[in-house]
């Protein structure tokens, strides 16, 4: 049955952010786009082959403008395929306009899991090609641009257009498939990831109108008249080394947006952090990521999904223990890796208390409708759940670079797209069909993955139960099909908190809201 996109978007008063010119819903337009077609992309390696083709097919004069967090460029895009580095600087070389926005990053005396070598690297590569890549620190403090999207047009044909919008770096540990075992070239993780971690992660491809408008995105941030970097000599030096200019040259005039491609809905959603100088097009920064959350949790009727890298902070959870209060028939299912990707003795306490304090509201509020489960690989390993994915009521879904918690919705630059189905309704329950039946060790045309939200929550945790009392009696007999155990963050002490709760409010999980807002759960 086709969904009513107005009943799950945010109006452009909703969106509290009147400076950008993205949806903006001038007139009596709605603040969202439609016509398009929207393709979920389940794993690194199924994103980054569609990456591949799509940019070994452009010609001279078409272009790509994409933005990262972390860049390697020696990252293969398949097995036998070309690396990130060697293809866009091949397609610079070859005519492609190529201009991309990574993050400058802190620098890898602050966190080795920080990625300013990797990224000037990678610029340098594309720079020397003849593309326009910049590092770009243009964010608050303590914040960082985690964007993740691309843009290809075609000079010739509109209709072939594309973008990729999701939660998937250019960077090593991605490429990854149902199997779930591994990119061959993998990053450093907690210990008991293995020296192959696992990796879950998603994205999606966008035709259509809505191409125009991620395009709109990169435009506004790549056209900011600040300074990509502050005017220290170090960082000037660096600048010269990779070939960035200070202000990067004006966007060539815009190709004509995409035709109509499908029946399919979308509005991209943002987090821009308050800072000093602002960002022209979000001067009082954005939060319609978090905004539409809270609408779409409010909305909810039977069941809420997610997906996430972290679901930390209490601000976060309180929006889904309200929809519980207000809602006795709506259930929770949340999917969470079973380790933070760094669970040191400094790192590990702040992460672990800001998802201690989100999941104890939910199980506080809703203990019976409330589920949280992490997944694990046949071979015992954990699998980390990198993706950020959200399913409510299988008729709107999102799918991005924020994360459940409060950095995501407050300081860093985020982008994700929300998606309504508005022919048959069918997109937002396929993708949950899609992941469920992986988890579950099943098909996506199982009949257990249909039923009420008290039923699929009954099914997960009898799932989880069978492997996790498999485990508990020693193991005997065949595994449990399925690779679903209840979660359980492992606890911080009194002790820690002292010092970890500063430390997570300070760096690990910021408020990036006016000082107005902070300390309490609106955004």
């Amino acid at each position: 049955m086709p969904t009513d996109a107005r009943h799950w978007f945010l109006a452009r008063d909703e969106r509290g952010n009147t400076a950008t010119e993205v949806h903006a819903g001038g007139g009596d337009g709605p603040a969202w786009s439609e016509g398009n077609l929207v393709r979920p992309l389940v794993h690194g390696a199924s994103y980054f082959a569609r990456i591949e083709a799509e940019l070994s097919a452009l010609r001279p004069g078409d272009r790509v403008w994409f933005t990262d967090w972390r860049g390697d460029a020696d990252e293969r895009l398949s097995p036998d395929g070309p690396t990130v580095g060697d293809l866009l600087a091949d397609r610079a070389r070859a005519g492609v306009e190529v201009r991309g926005l990574i993050w400058r990053s802190h620098g890898e005396r602050i966190s080795a899991s920080l990625s300013a070598k990797a990224n000037e690297l990678l610029g340098r590569k594309i720079n020397d090609a003849g593309g326009e890549v910049l590092l770009d620190q243009r964010v608050r403090l303590f914040g960082s641009h985690h964007q993740k999207f691309f843009v290809i047009q075609h000079r010739d044909d509109p209709s072939r257009d594309v973008a990729y919008v999701g939660g998937i770096d250019l960077c090593h540990s991605r490429r990854d498939d149902a199997r779930h075992e591994g990119d061959p070239q993998a990053i450093s993780m907690d210990s008991r990831y293995g020296e192959r971690p696992a990796w879950h992660d998603a994205s999606m491809e966008l035709r259509g109108p809505v191409v125009a408008d991620v395009l709109a995105v990169f435009a506004e941030r790549w056209d900011d008249p600040h300074p990509l970097d502050r005017s220290l000599p170090y960082r000037m030096l660096l600048q010269r080394l990779v070939r960035m200019p200070r202000h990067p040259e004006p966007l060539p005039e815009r190709t004509p947006a995409p035709p109509v491609a499908g029946g399919h809905a979308v509005q991209l959603l943002r987090t821009y952090g308050v800072k000093h100088p602002p960002f022209p097009f979000a001067p009082a920064g954005e939060r319609s990521i978090a905004r539409a959350y809270g609408k779409a949790f409010r909305t909810a009727r039977s069941l809420i999904c997610i997906e996430d890298q972290y679901l930390w902070s209490r601000q976060v959870a309180t929006g889904i223990a309200e929809a519980l209060e207000r809602n006795p028939e709506l259930r929770v299912i949340v999917l969470v890796p079973r380790y933070p990707n760094s669970d040191g003795v400094l790192s590990g306490p702040p992460s672990r208390l800001g998802q201690i304090d989100a999941v104890t509201t939910l199980r506080r509020t809703a203990p019976d409708r409330v589920g949280v489960f992490d997944l694990e690989h046949e071979s015992g390993r954990p699998i980390y759940i990198h993706a950020k994915v959200c399913i409510v009521d299988d008729e709107w879904f999102t799918i991005g670079s924020d994360n459940f918690n409060r950095r995501s919705w407050t300081t860093d630059s985020e982008l994700t797209a929300a998606v309504v189905d508005t022919t048959d309704g069918s997109l937002a329950r396929d993708l949950r069909h899609e992941l469920w039946a992986e988890h579950l060790a099943t098909t996506p045309d199982d009949p257990r993955l249909d039923g009420t939200g008290a039923e699929l929550l009954a099914l997960w945790r009898t799932h989880a139960r069978a492997l996790d009392h498999w485990h508990e009696d020693g193991q005997p007999g065949p595994r449990p099909p399925g690779r679903i155990r209840r979660h359980e963050p492992e606890p911080v002490s009194a002790l820690q908190r002292l010092w970890a709760a500063p430390a997570a409010k300070l760096a690990v999980d910021p408020d990036g809201r006016p000082r107005g807002l902070r300390g309490t759960t609106r955004f």
